[in-house]
């Protein structure tokens, strides 16, 4: 089949598939131009209007733009010059934003770092990107200074939190705000130095197609990849996504707690309220009371959540002191804990709202490739299959291929996602070769498994390399821990493969059981053979916890050495 026929067909099948009111085409409310010109719009506009709230301390619009303007100042007064790499190593704050909005009005380029990064991975980061200067949280100075004389870092520039934290906060604070500033030695004080800088008479023009960003690939096996995202990336993903899943409510209070230095927090925190010119509510890290207080206190309408999270809140022992029913649009994460119809049904009794997944995608694609929002009807999004990610954004492709030939397979066929999306990288940072395995005649070859449904929709299977041969077939990890998702008792569970002299490969789930239910792991392998194919079937040893890492995924490799 020729590759723009089965396109043809597919776009077809989905616009049937479509759910009703949804745009179909990417929504560009101010114009194809870089979101610093958006900010610049809304400090124009409505000035007064708050761009974060953040444990009482405010900032607006025209204060965003005025201090981003003067951190781009204060960079090129330090040396740093259009296209240098800029690191970012702080946790979620309001000077994180200011340094984000810095960096890219000043033509340089993002470089975030987990502020959970230890020297060596810091070091590597530093090193790979080639950053020249670093804007830091001064509790993490240490780590910098350890690994300082390694890196070509020439400019490093710290900020505290406590700074900002007032006196009474309305909110529960974390202990990240309570740290007392550090005397400033050896690095640039932030706050004080825009204070004292003078907004830039000159700014560069800048264009869609320039760098905007390095971001690291966060999975759990090699050392991160650097994704070359550019300016209109950014805008494509906010274009696509946000008025298909989330709209473009410009009245939106959202509320966002994934660390931002992670793309799908880059996206919730530092992207779409700027798109949309939103007020956001930050928290700088995830704590299920001051989330709830802070959706009381601000009236939070949106969010999004990991399902550990909102399982944390349903079972809170304070749930009832809070109203959140300001709550209008809520979506999730599905890592560890899985979304099922109970913790739908539970979160629509306790809020008003139905949750539904988020998306599909990956740091190579500026994620938000695909959503599910309006597909929740009679649960039909949970029924379909339990690796169901929905219909590709306006402007995103996908095909399956089957991974040694790259030859099309027909719809229903399990096989290689490919996607085709404005947003994709624009290669791997000072890794050609990796680069021109994974990006082939305008393809992403993602090396996750899928399939393309005979109505449109995509499921998502999981990585290749993780998919096991059990006695000739294939069984995906994923797969079995969305349906070990589906169990009352289960809080999380980590499928790998064991070799196995009979069957090949056997799958091993790893499971944390609801603390007092019970569960064994006889009765949990009963309930599997019940519940899917007998060669999908997993042993099962039952854990108190799981390795994670900084953004939520099992640590896989770590679970190799829990086998033997």
């Amino acid at each position: 089949m020729l590759e723009r026929d089965y396109l043809s067909n597919l776009k077809a099948l989905q616009q049937q598939a479509w759910p009703a009111g949804k745009p179909v085409e990417p929504q560009y409310p101010l114009g194809e131009q870089p979101l610093t010109e958006y900010l610049r719009h809304w400090a124009r506009h409505t000035p007064e209007r708050p761009a974060i709230e953040y444990y009482g301390h405010r900032t607006t619009y025209a204060e965003l733009d005025d201090l981003s303007d003067r951190c781009a100042a204060l960079l090129y007064s330090l040396g740093v010059a259009p296209g240098d790499r800029v690191a970012v190593f702080m946790p979620n704050c309001p000077q994180l934003h200011v340094a984000f909005y810095g960096i890219l009005k000043a033509g340089a380029v993002h470089a975030p770092v987990s502020p959970m990064a230890k020297g060596m991975e810091l070091a590597y980061q530093l090193k790979d990107s080639g950053a020249t200067a670093i804007v830091c949280f001064d509790q993490l100075l240490p780590v910098v200074r350890e690994i300082r004389d390694q890196t070509e870092l020439n400019v490093v520039i710290s900020t505290s939190l406590s700074e900002l934290c007032p006196a009474e906060p309305p909110i529960p604070v974390p202990d990240l705000l309570r740290a007392p500033k550090l005397e400033v030695t050896d690095s640039v004080d932030l706050l004080p130095a825009l204070a004292r800088t003078q907004p830039a008479e000159r700014l560069p023009q800048l264009a869609l197609d320039d760098i905007a960003a390095l971001n690291y690939t966060g999975g759990t096996t090699g050392l991160p990849k650097g994704c070359i995202h550019t300016h209109g990336d950014m805008l494509y993903t906010c274009a696509s996504f946000l008025p298909v899943a989330l709209g473009l409510d410009p009245d939106r209070i959202s509320l966002n707690f994934m660390p931002e230095f992670w793309i799908a927090g880059e996206n919730a925190g530092l992207l779409y309220p700027v798109f949309s010119g939103t007020t956001l509510v930050l928290l700088a890290r995830w704590d299920a009371e001051a989330f709830m207080a802070a959706v009381q206190h601000y009236k939070v309408s949106h969010t999004g959540l990991l399902v550990d999270s909102a399982s944390e809140v349903l079972d809170h022992p304070r749930v009832a002191d809070f109203d959140l029913s300001s709550l209008q649009i809520t979506s999730c994460v599905s890592f560890i804990k899985k979304l099922t119809p109970e913790y739908r049904s539970r979160w629509r009794e306790l809020t008003g709202c139905t949750f539904f997944e988020t998306s599909f995608g990956m740091t190579e694609t500026h994620t938000c490739d695909t959503f599910t929002a309006g597909m929740q009807d009679d649960n039909f999004d949970l029924k379909s299959a339990p690796t169901f990610v929905g219909l590709p954004v306006p402007g995103t492709e996908f095909k399956v291929c089957a991974f040694e030939t790259g030859e099309l397979l027909p719809l229903g066929e399990e096989g290689e996602l490919c996607v085709r999306s404005p947003s994709l990288l624009k290669g791997y940072w000072n890794k050609p070769e990796a680069s021109a395995d994974a990006l082939r005649d305008g393809w992403l070859h993602t090396g996750d498994s899928g399939v393309i449904t005979e109505t449109g929709h995509i499921r998502y299977l999981g990585r290749r390399k993780e998919m096991l041969k059990v006695n000739g077939m294939s069984v995906f990890p994923s797969e079995l821990e969305a349906m070990l998702g589906q169990h009352p008792d289960l809080l999380a569970s980590a499928v790998i493969g064991r070799a196995d002299e009979k069957r090949g490969q056997c799958p091993v789930a790893f499971v944390v059981a609801k603390p007092g239910s019970g569960l064994t792991a006889e009765a949990l392998m009963d309930w599997c053979r019940q519940s899917m194919a007998i060669y999908k079937v997993p042993e099962v040893r039952l854990v108190d916890s799981l390795p994670m890492t900084a953004t939520g995924k099992v640590k896989k490799q770590d679970l190799q050495e829990w086998i033997n």
